[in-house]
């Protein structure tokens, strides 16, 4: 009876804190200072590369992700973010398979794939554009990612602060000296992410 009383207790707790863990703004301007991490179990990051000549777009993941946001609501298109994926973490559901995606991102040369913002337009309703360098396989280029601010607020049970982010953008290998297996992938990259950072 006593197990029954608790577990009903922690349903409970569970629930309320799920309602207090919903994001309060999307104003970027009312996300309190200071310099957040990424929450690494809320984030995602996929890649799409259409087969040979279209037959499908072949995707895969990214579980190798970090990242740190400064923010200053004030000045906040300034918003300095660093996010970094490491390439040996392709996962294509072949692990063997992952392997050789990791040899063509030039993984063993260049271990990290790393995107540094320098600025944003848009954003004050929730939905703009965050320009910054992406150097991939060596090779630093200026990439626009398309953003949705999904909104600031307490994370569960109140306990700190977190917010997140949708985005994606495209990129095209050929401009990253990315052309192995060229012969059976197309040149055009669609990315996407999902990701939450949480306040230090």
């Amino acid at each position: 009876m006593m197990r029954a009383v608790a577990a009903a207790l922690a349903l409970g707790f569970a629930l309320s804190g799920a309602a207090l863990a919903n994001p309060v703004t999307r104003d970027p301007s009312k996300i309190p200072a200071g310099t957040y991490v990424l929450d690494k179990r809320h984030a995602s990051l996929t890649a799409k590369i259409p087969h040979m000549g279209g037959f499908s777009r072949y995707t895969l993941r990214f579980t190798g992700l970090s990242g740190e946001v400064t923010v200053d609501p004030a000045a906040w298109r300034t918003t300095r973010i660093v996010f970094t994926v490491d390439p040996r973490s392709a996962d294509t559901g072949d692990a063997s398979f992952n392997k050789a995606i990791a040899g063509f991102l030039g993984a063993e040369r260049y271990p990290a794939i790393v995107f540094t913002s320098t600025g944003i337009t848009g954003g004050e309703t929730g939905e703009g554009q965050l320009a910054g360098d992406l150097t991939f396989n060596g090779v630093t280029r200026p990439v626009t990612l398309e953003v949705a601010f999904n909104g600031v607020g307490p994370g569960l049970l109140g306990a700190g602060t977190r917010m997140g982010f949708s985005g994606a953008t495209r990129i095209k290998r050929s401009d990253f000296h990315a052309t192995a297996v060229s012969n059976w992938a197309g040149d055009d990259v669609d990315l996407a992410f999902e990701i939450e950072f949480t306040r230090k």
